[in-house]
């Protein structure tokens, strides 16, 4: 899947899921704090982006996925790995 295709997808996932304008999801933006996420939002969004796209995203993993742009490439280059 084309990063392009990724990005697109993955904000009009979260701006229905979160209510939340896409015009605010930047690369640089950090996701935590545009979405106003709380731990519990937290779980919901990884749920969202595993199943989405069948990827497993590990708690330590997680942590490192601070902005958009570190969210599509975190699918970006697990996409289509099972497991």
């Amino acid at each position: 899947m084309a990063r392009e295709d990724i990005t697109k997808q993955v904000n009009a996932i979260l701006a229905e899921e979160f209510e939340v304008d896409p015009t605010l999801f930047t690369p640089d933006a950090n996701v935590k704090d545009t979405l106003s996420l709380d731990s519990l939002s937290l779980v919901d969004l990884v749920a969202i982006i595993q199943q989405t796209y069948k990827i497993k995203i590990p708690a330590t993993d997680l942590r490192e996925i601070q902005t958009f742009d570190n969210l599509y490439d975190y699918i970006e280059s697990h996409f289509g790995q099972n497991g």
